[in-house]
């Protein structure tokens, strides 16, 4: 924590708003006992490289085996085609991992005691020792603190269907967090228009990569409207730089349709969906659970089709947040 003071100190203070800004401010390169870089990652952050961080839960609860290890690879490489550096995310013997060895992706894809982190866990995790995949959340709260300020993934968390308020810790994060989120909208078995209406509550701006509206995960369409279209990589570049000298200290939520021709048509997902919810109210299945339930679920239930949609739209968002990364580096 001595870094953390430095820091601080070195920034100046003065008035009490000032100091709440910079304290809110990513800590460039926080040393910890329990932040460990990949020389690699280190490498590129240190000479001002394009980076971009990607999150490990969707290998070790999102993509079933062999596909989950195969996808995490592929996703990388796709990163490397565009001339950036990956920095997939996770906790390893209670270390905050910035940037994976194949050795250590295929331990977080084939491990039996591999758990899910949120942020609400990583101090647990850490001073237990365990070994976990990380959120959205918990891989923005990490990426943050090392500098990285492109983040892909597939589908953030949101609003839970319910009665019951029940709100992915994702959606903080975002909230709280200036960085550039890429993805395809909220996960299919969310309540999307909730989740799009606290997006809007907290001042989170939600950008639409070449659409008019905001996508719904498997399908194109939500019926969900976008703050601003934007049609390239240094369009939305222009748009954090000026989130950034405007401090407004949220994330920039760059929402991706996944491709046409893995598209579900969203009546035959809205059939399945129904059908899947009710097996998760038979098995009393809640939680953390209930989400990597109903994927996998609706997988079986599409025989394949919901799996090779979020396959390609996990391809499609690492391609389009490396040349967001790009861009932004350039300038």
């Amino acid at each position: 924590m001595l870094a953390v003071r430095q820091s601080l100190t070195a920034l100046g203070g003065g008035r009490a708003a000032d100091g709440a800004r910079q304290r809110r401010r990513p800590l460039m390169m926080l040393e910890s006992v329990f932040l460990k870089l990949d020389p690699e990652i280190e490498s590129a952050l240190a000479t001002n490289k394009p980076v971009v961080a990607l999150e490990s839960t969707v290998i070790a609860h999102g993509l079933p085996r062999p596909q989950n290890l195969e996808t995490a690879q592929r996703l990388e490489q796709i990163v490397r085609e565009e001339s950036v550096t990956p920095a997939t995310i996770a906790v390893l013997n209670g270390n905050l991992r910035i940037g994976l060895d194949k050795t250590q992706l295929q331990h977080l894809a084939n491990g039996d005691d591999i758990k899910k982190i949120s942020t609400r866990d990583l101090a647990v995790a850490a001073a237990r020792g365990w070994d976990g995949a990380t959120t959205v959340a918990a891989t923005m709260w990490i990426a943050h603190r090392a500098g990285i300020k492109v983040f892909a993934t597939g589908g953030i968390g949101g609003v839970h269907r319910g009665s019951l308020p029940d709100v992915s810790a994702d959606l903080p994060e975002i909230g709280r967090t200036p960085m550039i989120v890429v993805c395809s909208g909220a996960k299919i078995v969310l309540d999307f228009a909730a989740t799009r209406e606290w997006l809007e509550t907290y001042g989170v701006t939600v950008i639409g990569y070449q659409c008019d509206e905001m996508p719904a995960f498997y399908s194109t369409r939500s019926g969900s409207s976008i703050d601003v279209r934007c049609d390239s990589a240094h369009e939305v570049v222009q748009i954090f730089r000026a989130q950034t000298e405007l401090e407004t200290l949220t994330a920039l939520l760059v929402t991706v349709p996944v491709p046409t021709q893995a598209e579900v048509p969203r009546e035959f997902l809205d059939e399945i969906l129904d059908e899947c919810l009710r097996d998760a109210q038979m098995s009393k299945i809640s939680g953390r659970d209930l989400t990597p339930f109903l994927l996998g679920r609706m997988a079986e239930r599409s025989e394949g089709a919901t799996l090779r949609a979020n396959v390609a739209l996990l391809e499609n968002n690492a391609r389009v947040a490396a040349q967001i990364a790009r861009a932004l580096n350039s300038l």
